[in-house]
């Protein structure tokens, strides 16, 4: 059973490393065995990431780059195989909020955050899948959201980028897993992150949110190690195209 579980041996690559759910797991990944390469702009917070998982004989390197410019996602791919290896598995984890209303929403913004949130994961697994399917063996981890499934107020180009990550997901799978490829989606509910910093900063509203869930409390970062290893791991050999929701049952109500 531990084997089925395990990351020994594996390589994976892991964007958003520098802070937040793509930090969290890139550490756990590490913890898992897996050689972790991780990317993000920030050098600074992404070297003192690899400092931090690289302890008890974990292996951890990184690549700076912004991921901003899908045009930046063939050197990012050149890259990030280059401390360890082509990587068998690849956690899309960075993405932007902008938290705009509708009647702010520019073309500007409109691009920067469907390029970050759904053209980088797709063009950057592109360009890894060939190594992993000369394996027969790989795994592409997108992160969905809450507002892939429901509207919240000031979110309409983020809703419209995490609805995306659903359907292109499901369309990986359709072309990939026959490879040996699973492509599933982690569907967080509300963890504290940067990206949630106003949600938790503001009492009442980080209690409604509790509130909205099934089991009466927001997430915590420990509450995606055993959904996050699972899907990177063989014992979701047979599960692709999914996206499953670690969200306390907010989406079940």
């Amino acid at each position: 059973m531990t084997e089925r579980f395990s990351l020994e041996g594996r390589v994976a690559c892991v964007t958003g490393a520098s802070s937040g759910i793509g930090r969290f797991l890139a550490t756990t990944f590490a913890q898992s065995g897996a050689a972790v390469v991780g990317v993000a702009r920030r050098k600074t917070e992404l070297a003192a990431w690899a400092q931090d998982a690289s302890r008890d004989g974990a292996r951890a390197d990184f690549v700076e780059a912004d991921l901003s410019d899908p045009a930046t996602v063939e050197t990012v791919a050149i890259e990030a195989a280059k401390p360890f290896g082509p990587p068998d598995i690849l956690l899309n984890a960075a993405g932007i909020n902008p938290r705009q209303h509708a009647d702010d929403v520019t073309i500007e913004t409109w691009r920067h955050t469907l390029d970050l949130n759904l053209s980088v994961p797709f063009f950057l697994a592109q360009k890894l899948v060939p190594a992993m399917a000369t394996r027969s063996w790989g795994r592409v981890i997108n992160i969905a959201s809450l507002q892939s499934q429901r509207a919240f107020a000031n979110g309409l180009a983020y809703g419209a980028s995490k609805g995306g990550i659903m359907q292109l997901t499901r369309a990986m799978a359709e072309a990939w897993s026959s490879r040996g490829i699973g492509c599933n989606a982690l569907a967080p509910g509300f963890f504290p992150t940067e990206l949630t910093g106003p949600v938790f900063s503001d009492g009442e509203l980080s209690a409604q949110m509790a509130g909205q869930t099934c089991i009466g409390r927001n997430g915590l970062m420990e509450d995606l190690v055993g959904p996050a290893i699972f899907l990177a791991s063989p014992a979701s050999d047979y599960v692709t195209g999914q996206v499953l929701c670690v969200d306390g049952g907010f989406t079940a109500k």
